[in-house]
């Protein structure tokens, strides 16, 4: 039960969902998420052509396939554990707040939540995407988003937008609480794949001009508003905790589109070359994905599996994702206590 008296809203966002797995909804899913302009970045009617003229004509039926390969008898993982994570936290947090689920796109929308939350006149609003790392393609584009909607309020109360939580140990923690069950010893190396991006969106975000310059600039810890940057210090913040020796880990990113230079190590290419250097048993960790979905169900576990395998290797094994576990419950109830 929400108190009468809401002190602060929190709206939790992920990116979306097919409302099922047919064709049609995949259709609509699709055109809304890769027309959005910070998804591709090119002018309106090229971006337009590309996406409708061959983009989604040319990956529906596969990508309604995969959703089918991944959905659940209560839907889709993500819409699914989305909803427990917001009951979780709603309970966690208590009264003086509360909390709604939101997509960028799709249902439910960003608009409906904020709706829902500023009926209860909140003191305080906090937008809390579910990326770890910050992109503009996906924590940028909610912002947006969100500042187009306010916009339109009479009264607009006091608004914080978190942009990222990749350094956050409460966070690293939770990644190491689900893969704890795991017999960790028993794998002979342990990959940590990222959802990729172009090399050009760094560039673009990149205020200083040294992005891409030399091999290790993404490791530094001063880039704290790269992408890539962030992701490697997840990668540690994981590596410290389960103290993994150098040469048994690896950084690599999936989910690559179209032509151009994307961040690398592909996952792809990573995956046939540890089965090349004769790696068996392989453990995934997904951590820019805080909840199963078609990128870690599907894209690691069914098609990069069958791909390690086809190159020798032995099993690739996914860790499972944040979900509804309770250290990621707590991880995001400090996350909004600190804000």
């Amino acid at each position: 039960m929400i108190s009468a008296m809401v002190h602060t809203a929190i709206l939790l966002i992920n990116l979306g969902t097919p409302r099922a797995p047919t064709l049609k909804h995949v259709f609509h899913y699709l055109n809304e998420f890769l027309t959005d302009g910070r998804v591709i970045d090119l002018p309106w009617w090229k971006r337009q052509l590309l996406v409708r003229g061959l983009i989604v004509p040319t990956r529906l039926r596969q990508s309604t396939h995969s959703y089918q390969r991944i959905w659940t008898e209560e839907g889709s993982p993500l819409m699914v554990y989305g909803v427990k994570v917001k009951k979780a936290l709603q309970n966690a947090l208590g009264e003086g707040y509360s909390v709604e689920l939101a997509m960028r796109y799709q249902q439910p929308s960003i608009e409906n939540g904020l709706t829902a939350l500023l009926r209860h006149q909140p003191h305080r609003l906090i937008i809390l995407p579910l990326f770890p790392q910050y992109a503009s393609a996906t924590t940028g584009s909610v912002h947006q988003k969100v500042m187009e909607l306010l916009r339109h309020q009479t009264v607009i109360p006091e608004v914080t937008f978190i942009s990222h939580f990749a350094y956050e140990p409460a966070f690293h923690n939770a990644l190491v609480q689900v893969a704890t069950p795991l017999p960790m010893d028993s794998y002979d190396h342990i990959l940590f794949s990222y959802h990729g991006l172009p090399q050009r969106h760094l560039q673009k975000a990149d205020t200083q001009g040294h992005c891409l310059k030399c091999a290790d600039c993404c490791q530094k810890v001063s880039q704290k508003h790269c992408y890539a940057a962030q992701c490697h210090a997840t990668t540690r913040g994981v590596v410290d905790l389960l103290k993994i020796p150098t040469e048994k880990y690896s950084l690599c990113f999936q989910s690559r589109l179209g032509r151009d230079p994307w961040l690398q190590p592909y996952a792809s290419d990573k995956i046939v070359q540890l089965a090349q250097e004769g790696k068996r048993r392989v453990l995934v960790f997904c951590p820019s994905f805080v909840c199963d979905c078609l990128e870690t169900l599907f894209e690691i576990g069914e098609e990069y599996g069958a791909l390690f395998q086809k190159a020798g290797g032995k099993t690739l094994d996914l860790v499972p994702g944040l979900n509804d576990h309770p250290a990621w419950i707590a991880a995001l109830q400090k996350i909004i206590l600190r804000t």
